[in-house]
């Protein structure tokens, strides 16, 4: 498929890699097929999922939530724009799978994308990424309360909890959560990422790491079980 030029305006002014500017507008315009090709593309072209991921799908769902946030984008938008970062993550799960580790497992952890926020693709990569270095993920799904994250921490003696939010909106769910993990499973560590999130934010609402993408949260998984 022969692709066109995208014009850089303002809106992807922080992408810095043009070449993965056609995936970034498909993802961001919610073109869920062109996603998808366009992702088969780069990758027989020797592009990496993980820098798909990083260059490509991170920045054009950071540039969608913002959008929401200001209003400039709507639900049904967002909606959209959310399945065609499905349909590229679908390609270049494939791919990683195919290349995936198949060890003994390292270690357990709860995965959730916090009560009132539906969007869950951020956390559905760092569900991959994570099993594909060995960790067994319990994945909650998304719009979770925090007493079903909290319940199940403690049933299954979880070490580590990764939660997810695309909106500030969603924030204070998350703040909640940890609040209440530390009073119920005071042993339990809080990873956080998102869109919407900042290492500042992280400290004020009292988890333990801030993962700008999905490797660091592989990282941080590596440095709490102590396993490389």
């Amino acid at each position: 498929m022969e692709t066109k030029p995208v014009k850089k305006d303002a809106l992807y002014a922080d992408i810095k890699d043009d070449s993965k500017l056609p995936l970034v507008e498909a993802v961001v315009k919610g073109m869920k097929e062109r996603a998808g090709l366009l992702s088969e593309q780069m990758l027989s072209g020797g592009t990496s999922g993980l820098d798909i991921i990083d260059g490509a799908l991170i920045p054009a769902l950071d540039i969608v939530g913002r959008g929401f946030e200001k209003k400039t984008m709507f639900l049904p938008q967002l909606l959209m724009s959310a399945e065609a970062a499905a349909a590229s993550f679908a390609v270049i799960k494939r791919k990683l799978d195919e290349e995936g580790k198949k060890g003994a497992p390292k270690g357990r952890i709860i995965l959730a994308t916090v009560k009132g926020d539906i969007h869950d693709i951020g956390k559905n990569i760092v569900k991959v990424l994570l099993e594909n270095y060995d960790f067994e993920v319990l994945d909650l799904g998304k719009d979770v309360p925090p007493e079903l994250i909290v319940k199940t921490a403690k049933d299954e003696g979880i070490k580590l909890v990764g939660l997810s939010a695309l909106m500030t909106t969603t924030v204070p769910s998350m703040e909640e959560t940890i609040k209440l993990l530390r009073t119920e499973c005071p042993g339990t560590l809080v990873m956080v990422g998102g869109a919407v999130l900042t290492p500042e934010y992280s400290d004020m609402i009292g988890a333990d790491h801030y993962s700008k993408d999905a490797m660091g949260s592989v990282r941080y998984a590596e440095q709490v079980f102590g396993a490389k």
